[in-house]
């Protein structure tokens, strides 16, 4: 249970902090706030014990309410739940439950039942409880803690994270991870962890050659957040995704085309970033791609002896493309140039070239920025 270890540390401390801050806040709403603040920050400053303003019956102690054996039952309790020891955890919560009742109610106890399911390694239950929880209290100062172990989980998922199947079968849950990350950006709006989904789900696209998949995230990340860091990186990894999307000159090179365009964009955008990134090389890469592309058809033609159609093609090249080697070797095709004793050393060549594209082609794909 060592692995869950890191899952939980902040899980309670977030618990605790919550229970803090809201007891600040309740403090807050009374006109006696700042004499309380006074008092705490002079014993913090003294080394003493802290004490606060109970109404109109004079100071006590925050010790003498109990809060240092609350933080200390869920401090047991964290550690019963880290180091998977369902039981004592349940005894522990029964325990805060008898003992503070004026902070517990049936959102805590789904909250709970969550975490336990979570610290027994049940992740699709614990994920469902947690949805559960969310739809049932959208309104619980757990709700936040909620979201964000739900995070833990779909980054779990993303991440290789198996789950089970009538208890023998361990399968992959990307799909879940990805159902996970999208329902958390689709609840949370603009906040900060709807924007560490996407981007932890577009990663994952990426690392498992979805492009596709990737740049329709990026591009949803670019529509929430078009300016600032998000907006130039979203901007350049729609670039790189529908880069490596490109198969090889016998597919489709619209995706090339788009790369391209958002690859300018990026340049027109950010001119003092371009060098960084190499954006003016990756653009002369898909010129390479797109010349050979047409270059490739127009061979075709060329070997059916359809002569009118081949040099349309070898002349769309070289007007378009005229400083890549596709446009170099079309010219070369209409100028004539290319006579029978240099026809092995043309193919040869061509062979050449084909083998470079393959090889850059596949290095495009697991180029990162």
């Amino acid at each position: 249970m060592r692995r869950y270890c890191c899952i939980y540390d902040n899980i309670s401390w977030n618990y605790v902090s919550k229970v803090f801050f809201m007891r600040i806040n309740r403090f807050k709403k009374s006109l006696l706030y700042s004499v309380w603040l006074s008092a705490v920050l002079c014993g913090l400053a003294c080394g003493s014990e802290t004490w606060r303003l109970k109404g109109d019956q004079g100071w006590e102690s925050l010790a003498a309410d109990g809060s240092e054996s609350y933080v200390l039952a869920v401090a047991r309790i964290k550690q019963a739940i880290s180091t998977g020891q369902g039981e004592s955890a349940l005894g522990e919560f029964a325990q805060v439950k008898s003992d503070f009742p004026e902070i517990v109610g049936l959102d805590l106890d789904a909250f709970m039942a969550a975490e336990l399911l979570l610290a027994q390694g049940k992740w699709v239950k614990a994920e469902m409880a947690y949805v559960k929880f969310l739809d049932s209290w959208p309104d619980s100062w757990l709700y936040t803690s909620a979201m964000e172990r739900r995070y833990s989980i779909g980054v779990a998922f993303l991440g290789g994270q198996k789950r089970r199947v009538l208890k023998i079968l361990n399968l992959t849950a990307y799909e879940e991870g990805s159902r996970i990350m999208r329902d958390i950006a689709d609840r949370a709006g603009d906040a900060p962890i709807a924007k560490r989904s996407l981007i932890a789900l577009a990663e994952s696209y990426h690392r498992r050659e979805k492009y596709q998949e990737a740049y329709e995230t990026w591009a949803d990340i670019s529509s929430r957040w078009p300016t600032g860091q998000e907006g130039r990186q979203s901007l350049l990894e729609m670039a790189q995704s529908l880069h490596s999307a490109y198969r090889s000159p016998r597919y489709n090179s619209t995706s090339l085309d788009s790369a391209r365009s958002y690859y300018g964009n990026f340049q027109s955008r950010y001119p003092e970033l371009a060098q960084e990134y190499q954006i003016v090389e990756r653009i002369k890469t898909i010129d390479e791609q797109l010349a050979y592309k047409q270059f490739n058809i127009a061979e075709y033609y060329d070997r059916t002896d359809n002569m009118q159609a081949a040099n349309l093609y070898y002349q769309f090249v070289v007007d378009s493309w005229p400083e890549t080697t596709a446009g170099k070797l079309a010219a070369a095709k209409i100028s004539g140039e290319a006579q029978d004793r240099q026809i092995h050393k043309r193919d040869l060549g061509r062979r050449t070239f084909d083998r470079i594209n393959v090889v850059l082609d596949k290095w495009l794909k697991f180029t990162e920025f």
